[in-house]
């Protein structure tokens, strides 16, 4: 089936939701593996002092970093929030 001009640039499934991952949900979940910052760094392949970041605020895990952290908690079964992907545009690194 070819789309028609109406239907071109429309989009078929309404926009994803996906997790956001601000400073408290960092710390929690860390917090709920029982592992330091340089530990979940070892294991997300960071820095220690990005982990350090997130949970201060100053950034926001974004792009891989982020997947890694929501496959991380459906794993350990924490719970975290999907938020709109517009939400996510302030503080990322």
């Amino acid at each position: 089936m070819i789309p028609t001009v109406e239907e071109k640039g429309k989009r078929r499934h309404p926009k994803l939701r996906r997790p956001t991952w601000d400073a408290a949900g960092v710390r929690a979940l860390r917090r709920h593996l029982s592992l330091t910052q340089q530990e979940l760094a070892d294991e997300l392949g960071t820095r220690q002092q990005t982990i350090s970041e997130w949970e201060r605020g100053m950034y926001r895990p974004r792009g891989a970093s982020a997947k890694l952290l929501t496959l991380v908690a459906e794993r350990a079964s924490f719970p975290y929030q999907a938020a709109p992907a517009e939400s996510e545009a302030a503080h990322e690194r």
